[in-house]
Formats: structure tokens, sequence, C-alpha cells
């Protein structure tokens, strides 16, 4: 599928509306079903091609029955069985045909959106609701896929049949047929008054819909600090005034639609009663023959649900443009750590990172980093300590390329990392997460994250080096144990170990480990960092720790304060000078023999 993310406007936020606010966006996911909805069309047009002879037959019938022709009706009614037999297939075709077309244009921009939101930098999901992401992708998308149905599936039929029968009437009588048209121009400005209103209307529900979907997820994400502080009663209270808000604002479009369907009926009414008038005046005085008036009766008749169609689906494609402008806002923000236009592989590498004269800043004003310079040799094992915002997990999100340096370069065996292609770069690179994160799926899944095919003697190998090999197999099924969403059925030291054993099996040449064996007691501890020093020999490994005790082997520790490098050496060697470090670490064993 061709991509349509090029073109876009930078930088523009989730809740801003685009200015493209129509359903010429869609034309990209309508227009691969093109021969699909072409033959859906061909359907369209022989069912609705049979409406004027419906309404002929109606005229033959009274005709027929004017005359007493017993054959003739019966010929009528077989004539009228095949028909309706055709009429069938015809309908059958022009539904199943839409509703795939539609659907596999749902499908296809369901895709779109969800592969566009994995290029977006991690900003962007740090400002936005979970909630409200995952209601575009599923209820307004759903919309959007229910609208373009009806549209080809009602909106067009209707507005054709209108026209096919309109001319039928027209061709039994021009004079009753202006006068059924009399009514259409006001009818035409209600509905598209009424059209304007409930996109109004919608915009509000659809955005009071996605804050109650962002508050479930807040609450449901939660729910084990909820049930601590008992704010039960509060989070109820919070939950009853968005529910109340969104019932308000749903009601606010039902009121329009309940105040539209009986305005428009009442000029349909009245139209028909003058009709009638009219008609029977006209046969009176000889111009119009009773079963023409049948025919055209029955025309009239056939007029009645095309409109009614028309208007309902105008309606709901009025809701839904809400939806579509939802959906392409999304398209409308770009990330802005991107690839270069002839990014290279990154070869396999020995693991050599250098930080040269790095500066970083997520506003101008505030410095993050500033002329950060650091060698790291393959093999060393380099820990960053120092106080919460000095800058460590930055390095370390500069280094993944989550965010971009402002000054200077970061180099992996020479290469700038801004030349290579970020999937290249990255895969040779692993991350042990402070707050390890665990996908629905099996424990081996797990292990074996983003591994279609994958190796269950490697997985198990892994789980051996994390000391994750003897509680899994304890499990009840073992390595194909389910792992709940986030791993909620695992104790935090089970799940510490198993993203860990997840990175073993990566075989990275970097490691970054934050604070990597923060949830383990002391016996796993001790286990997996005999594990990780083994895991070390050969590549680089950065360790972002809080924990001192933890970092006392590293080759070399880096003290950082207010984004620059204060201090740098061994464990030993930096107790020796009594600076920053030792002072953190004198706290810190303090604090330990206090408790």
């Amino acid at each position: 599928m061709k991509d349509k993310f090029s073109g876009k406007s930078a930088g523009k936020s989730a809740g801003q509306p685009s200015k493209r606010s129509s359903y010429w966006q869609m034309r990209d996911y309508v227009y691969p079903q093109r021969f699909l909805i072409a033959k859906a069309f061909l359907c369209t047009l022989v069912f609705i091609g049979s409406m004027p002879l419906l309404a002929e037959l109606m005229g033959r019938v009274a005709q027929a029955l004017g005359k007493g022709d017993v054959n003739g009706i019966l010929q009528i009614a077989a004539f009228t069985v095949v028909m309706f037999v055709f009429r069938g297939l015809a309908q059958y075709g022009q539904d199943s045909m839409m509703a795939q077309a539609a659907l596999n244009a749902a499908r296809d921009l369901r895709v779109d959106v969800y592969a566009h939101l994995q290029t977006l930098d991690l900003d962007y999901f740090a400002e936005s609701r979970t909630g409200d992401l995952s209601y575009r992708l599923t209820e307004d998308i759903d919309r959007i896929g229910e609208v373009i149905g009806k549209f080809f599936h009602q909106f067009i039929p209707s507005v054709l049949q209108l026209l096919f029968v309109l001319a039928y009437m027209i061709y039994l009588n021009w004079i009753l047929t202006l006068t059924t048209l009399a009514v259409a121009p006001l009818i035409a400005i209600l509905i598209a008054w009424f059209g304007d209103r409930m996109l109004s209307l919608s915009r509000r529900s659809q955005d009071q819909v996605s804050n109650l979907a962002a508050l479930l997820s807040e609450i449901f994400s939660g729910i084990r600090l909820v049930r601590a502080f008992a704010t039960e009663a509060y989070e109820i209270e919070r939950f009853q005034q968005e529910a109340e808000q969104n019932s308000r604002r749903k009601y606010a479009a039902d009121r329009v639609r309940a105040i539209q369907y009986p305005v428009v009926g009442f000029l349909e009414a009245t139209g028909i009663c003058f009709l009638f008038l009219l008609g029977g005046w006209l046969i009176a005085n000889n111009w119009l023959k009773p079963e023409q008036f049948v025919a055209f009766g029955a025309g009239v008749a056939l007029l009645i649900d095309p409109i009614a169609n028309t208007t309902n689906s105008y309606n709901e494609i009025k809701q839904a443009e809400a939806s579509v402008d939802r959906i392409f806002e999304i398209f409308d923000i770009q990330p802005v750590v991107t690839e270069k236009a002839h990014a290279i592989p990154l070869p396999e590498v020995t693991g050599k990172v250098e930080y040269i004269n790095v500066g970083f800043h997520y506003q101008s004003d505030r410095p993050v980093l500033t002329d950060i310079n650091l060698v790291a040799q393959q093999g060393e094992a380099i820990a960053l300590v120092g106080a919460s915002g000095a800058g460590k997990s930055t390095m370390m999100n500069l280094l993944m390329r989550f965010h971009d340096v402002n000054h200077g370069k970061i180099l992996i065996d020479g290469y700038d990392i801004r030349d290579v292609q970020i999937k290249s770069l990255r895969q040779q690179l692993a991350l042990v997460p402070q707050e390890n994160i665990l996908f629905s799926g099996t424990v081996a899944s797990n292990i074996a994250f983003g591994k279609k095919d994958y190796d269950t003697q490697a997985v198990e190998a892994a789980a051996k080096i994390a000391n994750a090999h003897d509680f899994i197999r304890e499990l009840p099924q073992g390595y194909d144990t389910w792992v709940g969403e986030r791993g909620v059925n695992l104790s935090g030291g089970q799940r510490q170990r198993i993203s860990i054993a997840r990175a073993v099996l990566h075989n990275p040449k970097i490691l970054i480990l934050d604070e990597a064996t923060s949830a383990l007691d002391t016996e796993s501890e001790s286990l997996v960092q005999e594990a990780l020093q083994r895991l070390m020999q050969g590549r680089t490994v950065f360790i972002i720790a809080h924990r001192l005790a933890t970092i006392r082997n590293s080759d070399r520790i880096i003290v950082l304060e207010q984004g620059k490098i204060v201090e740098s050496g061994t464990h030993d060697d930096l107790l020796q000078k009594g600076g920053r470090y030792a002072q953190l670490h004198s706290r810190q064993f303090d604090h330990a023999i206090a408790n």
C-alpha cells in the first residue's frame, strides 16, 4: 500500500482540528476498492431501474382491474415475481459488495493509523491519552467504515432512485411532478441545516466519549492505587460526571434528530395532500387518466423511502465527519526523529560508543545535557549515577535515538547514529527498563518479543541466564503459560527476570540496564548480577543506577549533575576523592544503617 504519510504538516498537536475537514481525505482508501464498488454499482442500477417499472405495473394493474382482464392481471403478477427475483439478486450483490468495500477501506485505514503511530516520538505518547487513541483506532474508524458503506449502499442508491422515479413521474404528468417538487427546496434546506447542526454536536459528543474512554483506561491501569487509597467513591463520582456529560451531549444530537423527522414528515404529508387534490381536479377535467394517477401515486410512494434514507444517511455522514477529522489529525502529526534520505544500515558493531560535545534540551532555555564527552570501549561496563533529573536516562534515550542531540554527535564504532537506519541501530541495542512491561501472550513469546519464529531452546537458555527458568518451569503450563495484560499474574521480580531474559535473547552489542535488578530479592539479585557479569563480556553496558551498591564492580562510574559530567572513575577511586560520588555513597550507606 502506498505511503499516505508524506507531505503532512509537522509539529501539529493531537487536539488541533485538521484543516481538511472533508471525506476527500478518504480517497486513498476508497480508490483501491473501485472495482468492487463498480460491480456493486451495476447491481444498484439494476435494483433502482426496476422502481419506475413497479409504478408502471401498478398503473397496468389498475387498468386491468377496470377492464376485468383476469389474464392480464395474471401475466402482470408472473412478470412481477420474475422481476422481484432479479431485484433480490441485484440487492444482494449491491449489499454484500458494498459492505466488503467499506470494511476493506476501514481495515486499511486502521492499519495505516497504527503504523503511523509507531513512527511517532515518545513525547507524543507521553502527552496523549491511551483511552483516546484506543477510541480513535476502534470506534472512530468503525464509524467511518459504516458511513462509507451507507454512502454507497444507501445514500447514492436513494439519490438515484429519486432521479429515476422523478423522471418517470415527469413522463406521466409534468404538472403533478412540479407540484410534488414544490416543497423539495425547503426540505433540502432543512436537511442541510440539520446536518450541519449534527456535525457540530457530534464533534462535541465524540470528544466527550474520548474523554470517557481515557478516564476508564486511567482508572483501570491504576486500580491498585485506587484500592490502596480507598478512593473508590471519588472515582465513581468522577466517572458519573463524565458519563453525565457524555449523556447530555448525545441527547443534544438525538433531540435535533427527533425534531428533524416530524418537520420533514409534515412537509411531505402536506405535499401529498395537495397532490391528491390536484390529481382529482386533473382527472375531473379529463387531463389525466385514473390508471396514470395510480401509477403516479405509486411513484410518490416510491419517493418516501429514498427521501427518508437520504435524510438519515446525510445526518450520519455529517456525524461521522467528526471521526474523519479526529483520525486525520493523527496523520498530521509527524515524528521529529527521522531517518535521512540516504541512511545506511549500521553494520555489526563491536560496541564502542562516543559522546562528543553532546548537548540536548527539551526547551531551548532549559538545557538537560551540556558538553557531554564520554568514550565507552568495547566490553566496558559504565554506570551512570546522579540525582533525579541529572540526565542519566536522557543520555540513553539519545543513544537509542528516542530523541536527537541538539549539539555534538554520538558515534557507535565511528558511525554517527543520525546517519544510519534507526531499525539497524536499535537491533544492536537492548534495554531492560526500570518499569518492565509484559504483553498478553505466553511467557516464551514475551522473552522472544518481536521474533515470529524463535528457538525454544534459545528462550530457555536466556531464561536460565536471567535466573528465570526455575520459576517459569513451575508455572501451570511452563513457558506456554499465558501472561495477563502487563503481566499482572506475575510478581514484580518475575516480570523483571523475564525482561532480562528478553534482553539476553536479543544478544545485543550494547546493553542498557535501567535499575535492572531493582525488583529482585537479595538471592535472585546476586544470581542475576553473576549472570550479567558473564553476559557483559564482549559487550558495552550502560547501567543507570540509583542504588550504588549494585555498581561497585563497574569498570567506570560517571557522576552527572545538572546535565554535566562532574566525576568519572572506579568505585574505589571516587570514594578516595571524597567528591560528589562519595557524598551520594555515604548518604545511602548511612540511610541503610539507619534502617
